[in-house]
């Protein structure tokens, strides 16, 4: 058995995908089997036509009555919330095109702010909509807050980059170290050459968020292994 009692956590599947349509181009498609599904019985639809039993009878007919107005009002609801996901999902797929096409690296500082300005409704309904709800993408499964990212400022005064991919440029960078191994302040040199408006304590912070020790650890190590 499990250690503790514990119990497995259900696999996370996706809510909705995002396919590359025949003309290059990204479409999105509700994953079907995730949709809660409201089925009417045609029972009680023979009741309000006909009466319980086939005798007229008010109440009855006036209780079936309501439950299935409520049925339909949240038939209508389950439509329009499936609508509202596709609708928010395609703009964030269209605010975040690079990152479909090229990684990570292209991800683009995003709010939700920006998504609810643009699809005309309110943050606090992006922010439901977007909420413990994951992407099946050509990269792999995301949640759809994995999009949502705050901004490094260009030294240029070009577009901001995203945390995420400034992150990720860290991370390549450590990975393709040679013989020397880059310090918090040659990663600031660089990432400055390449644009970014970065402070020192900022890469440390996401060095440390890559699980990547410091340069002086790093070294040590790679004596260690060596000898």
């Amino acid at each position: 058995g499990l250690r503790h009692g514990g119990e497995r956590a259900p696999p996370v599947v996706a809510d909705v995908f995002v396919l590359r349509g025949d003309d290059g181009e990204w479409r999105i498609e509700l994953n079907q089997a995730t949709l809660p599904r409201l089925i009417v019985d045609r029972d009680y639809q023979a009741v309000l036509e006909h009466g319980a039993r086939g005798k007229p009878d008010r109440a009855t007919t006036n209780f079936v009555g309501d439950c299935l107005n409520s049925a339909n009002w949240l038939m209508k609801a389950l439509d329009q919330r499936a609508r509202t996901i596709v609708k928010v999902t395609s703009e964030m797929v269209k605010q975040q095109r690079g990152f479909f096409e090229h990684g990570v690296s292209e991800l683009r500082p995003l709010t939700l702010r920006t998504i609810a300005e643009a699809v005309e409704m309110h943050e606090s309904t992006i922010s439901r909509v977007t909420s413990n709800k994951y992407l099946q993408c050509e990269r792999g499964l995301f949640e759809l807050r994995y999009f949502f990212t705050s901004g490094i400022h260009s030294n240029d005064g070009g577009e901001a980059s995203s945390a995420l991919s400034v992150k990720d440029r860290i991370g390549r960078l450590i990975a393709g170290e040679g013989m020397e191994t880059l310090s918090d302040d040659q990663l600031v040199t660089i990432l400055k050459g390449e644009g970014f408006d970065i402070a020192r304590r900022t890469v440390a912070k996401y060095r440390e968020a890559l699980g990547l020790p410091s340069s002086f650890n790093r070294r040590r190590a790679r004596l260690v292994a060596a000898a």
